[in-house]
C-alpha cells in the first residue's frame, strides 16, 4: 500500500500535537518531517519519532510530501498555504483560516488553481453530540430552525494568541469560528448581518479582547448568538466548552459537545476536574482529510467553510468599530 506522505508545519498551536498523534496512528500515513522556526517546540517529538526537521518550512515543501498540516500563528496561514499550493501539496490548515477576507480568498484561489485541496480544521463537527443533533435536524424532529444560541468559552491562552500582530485578534476571532461553523453547517444559509460586543474583561494589560458576544442574522431569517470568550479561570474543571441550543418550530435540541466526561475530585489536583472519555474528534477529522486525499474526493470541510466562519468574526470587529450592525 502506497502511504500518504504528510509534513507538519509549525507547532505554534497546541492542536498540532493531537493532529500529529492522529496522523501517526494511521497505517496509510507516513509523517515524514516537521518544520518549525522555533526548534524547542518540536525537538522532543522529532527525536522520539526520528523525523526530519526543517527550520524553514520551504525546505519541507521541497521534499516529496503529498500534503501538509499547518498549525502556525494565524498571521502565517495564508503565506504558508499559498506556498504549499504552488508546490502541489494538499493543505489542512488550523482555524481561523486567515485574518483577512482577502488573504483567505487568495488561499482558496491558490489551492484551486494548483489542483490541490484545502481543508479547514474544524474538529467540532465530529463531536458525537453534534453529529446526533445534525441528524435529528435533518429528520425534521424540531421542525424548521428559527434560532441558535451557542457558547465557546475557554481559558486564557496567553502567548502569541494575545499578540495581535501574530493572532489577528483576541477571543472574538479565536472562539467565534468553531461554533459559527456549526451554525453555518446546520442552517445552510449565509450570514447577512453581524453585531458584536467585545472587551478585555478578565485579564489586565492585554492588547486584545478576552470576551465577546456575536449576534448574527442569516439570509434565511434565522437568528444566532454566540458567547465567544476566554472566561474560564484556573478553578474551572477543564479548558472550556462547546454548546448549542437549537430552537425549532416544533422543539429544541440542547448540545453539550464535551458532556462525555467523568468528574474527578482529587487532592493532588486540588480541585474537581473533568476527564473526557468520548470519541477523539481530532482523529476523525484527520481520517477524513487523509481519506479525501487518497480517494480524490472533495474534503468535507472546505476552505470556503473556513472563510465563511472567520468572516463573521472579522465583521464583528467592524461592528465594534462602528458601534452598530454591519452587513455582509
Amino acid at each position: 500500500m502506497k502511504k500518504l506522505k504528510i509534513g507538519m508545519i509549525s507547532f505554534a498551536h497546541g492542536h498540532a500535537f493531537s493532529y500529529f498523534n492522529s496522523l501517526h496512528a494511521l497505517p496509510e500515513v507516513e509523517v515524514t518531517g516537521i518544520a518549525d522556526s522555533v526548534p524547542s517546540r518540536v525537538e522532543n517529538l522529532v527525536r522520539a519519532h526520528q523525523l526530519s526537521y526543517y527550520e524553514d518550512y520551504r525546505q519541507l515543501l521541497d521534499t516529496d510530501i503529498d500534503a501538509v498540516v499547518i498549525c502556525s500563528e494565524n498571521v502565517y496561514h495564508a503565506e504558508i498555504t499559498i506556498e504549499a499550493a504552488r508546490r502541489g501539496k494538499h493543505v489542512l490548515c488550523e482555524k481561523p483560516l486567515g485574518i483577512t477576507k482577502e488573504s483567505m480568498e487568495a488561499m482558496i484561489a491558490a489551492c484551486r488553481d494548483n489542483n490541490v485541496q484545502l481543508m479547514t480544521a474544524f474538529p467540532c463537527r465530529y463531536l458525537a453530540a453534534v453529529i446526533q443533533a445534525k441528524k435529528a435536524v435533518e429528520r425534521g424532529e424540531i421542525g424548521d430552525i428559527i434560532a441558535i444560541k451557542g457558547t465557546n468559552r475557554g481559558s486564557f491562552p496567553g502567548g502569541w494568541f494575545v499578540e495581535p500582530e501574530l493572532s489577528g485578534g483576541g477571543a472574538l476571532l479565536d472562539h467565534t469560528v468553531h461554533v459559527m461553523d456549526l451554525m453555518n453547517w446546520f442552517i445552510g444559509s449565509d450570514v447577512k448581518e453581524v453585531y458584536a460586543y467585545a472587551a478585555p474583561l478578565f485579564q489586565e494589560n492585554i492588547a486584545v479582547e478576552d470576551a465577546g458576544m456575536i449576534h448574527v442574522k442569516f439570509a434565511s431569517g434565522v437568528f444566532g448568538v454566540l458567547d465567544t470568550s476566554w472566561s474560564r479561570n484556573g478553578t474551572f474543571p477543564t479548558w472550556g466548552d462547546v454548546t448549542m441550543e437549537i430552537v425549532g418550530t416544533k422543539g429544541v435540541i440542547s448540545v453539550d459537545g464535551f458532556a462525555q466526561k467523568n468528574e474527578l475530585y482529587s487532592k493532588v489536583n486540588g480541585k474537581g476536574t473533568w476527564e473526557f472519555w468520548g470519541d477523539n474528534m481530532d482523529a476523525y477529522m484527520i481520517q477524513d482529510f487523509v481519506d479525501a486525499i487518497l480517494s480524490g474526493e472533495p474534503v468535507p470541510i472546505s476552505g470556503e467553510d473556513g472563510l465563511h466562519s472567520a468572516n463573521v468574526a472579522l465583521a464583528g470587529y467592524q461592528s465594534l468599530q462602528q458601534g452598530q450592525p454591519v452587513q455582509l
